[in-house]
């Protein structure tokens, strides 16, 4: 099948015109980045505050870093949040993998990056860091019905009777493939040197892309990771814990990739008896966990580690587990 004809984006700002993006020129395609741009015209602005802002920080850092909002031009074109080392690369390659809300207007309003103080740690260390916008979430939230074109959201796990855990977990996982591929393929990082990190949903994908064991993923981490929680906004109440833990095993049967897992004592998503659970599963699979139970963090450990204030707790750890996959 032939392949489709390339167009050349220029985005500008200040009269300064960026690298030039080639992409495939299919029909929808052109409606889908002109959107893409405009959100990242009015996005320019926060780029510039941040760029600022990261400079700025005058917390103990290995090296200067800068901020910036890309378009990856992927099979399903992303928006995601980047922040990398001062210089020109490459760099080993982190992938941030957010959660997920099943409620449309909070979709919508989702933010640009969740864990920005998280994912600047980790450039800071000396990583190229992108923070995949969910499809369906925030700026990706892209609806055209003149054109036919609505945004995609795919990680509904169905009823609680017989949730699909397992396909929700890959379909994410396939994003944070596509990303690395291309970011390899545009020589923007050094090969075979990502690592995937992701939280509660998106820790549930980068789980699920442990068991395929890709050579270009050194390791994985994730912090309160899983899917179901909170059914009906009640604490604890899991869709389908038997379940869970199930596809968690199914997982840890072919996947041979180093992971951290980080949960919290007060996540009121996943628990400690149901993340041992999901552990115990796992590693007696076959898989290979490093599982920490850190203490009570906040009204509600599952979001650790969107606070800056938790990375003195979860720093040390992560950090010494990077030093022993590099």
């Amino acid at each position: 099948m032939p392949r489709a004809p390339l167009i050349q984006i220029n985005v500008t700002q200040s009269g300064q015109e960026s690298l030039p993006l080639n992409v495939p020129a299919e029909p929808w395609m052109h409606v889908m980045l002109r959107n893409l741009l405009r959100v990242l015209i009015a996005y320019s602005v926060v780029v510039l505050v941040l760029a600022v802002a990261a400079f700025a920080d005058d917390r103990p850092a290995g090296r200067a870093i800068q901020e910036e909002v890309w378009a990856l031009p992927i099979t399903l074109p992303t928006i995601a949040y980047v922040v990398r080392p001062v210089g020109d690369g490459p760099f080993p390659l982190v992938i941030m993998n957010h959660g997920v809300s099943l409620n449309q207007r909070e979709r919508s309003f989702f933010p640009l990056v969740e864990f920005r103080d998280a994912a600047m740690w980790f450039a800071r260390r000396g990583y190229m860091v992108v923070a995949p916008s969910g499809s369906g979430y925030g700026a990706a939230a892209l609806d055209d019905p003149e054109h036919g074109i609505y945004s995609v959201f795919y990680s509904k796990i169905g009823g609680c009777d017989n949730p699909n855990f397992r396909d929700a977990g890959f379909a994410v996982a396939l994003i944070d493939k596509w990303i690395i591929d291309y970011m390899t393929e545009q020589k923007l990082v050094v090969p075979d040197k990502t690592m995937v990190v992701g939280q509660s949903a998106g820790g549930w994908a980068a789980l699920a892309l442990s068991s395929q064991n890709l050579p270009t993923v050194r390791a994985v981490i994730t912090f309160a990771a899983g899917r179901g929680g909170r059914v009906g906004g009640k604490p604890n109440n899991n869709c389908a814990p038997d379940k869970l833990v199930a596809a968690t095993a199914e997982f840890g049967r072919t996947a041979r990739t180093p992971m951290l897992w980080i949960y919290i004592e007060n996540d009121t998503f996943f628990g400690p008896a149901l993340s041992n659970r999901m552990h115990q599963a796992y590693t007696a699979a076959g898989g290979s966990a490093e599982y920490h139970l850190l203490p009570p963090f906040g009204s509600d450990g599952h979001f650790l580690i969107d606070s800056p204030d938790a990375i003195p707790l979860w720093a040390p750890i992560v950090g010494a587990f990077l030093d022993n996959h590099e």
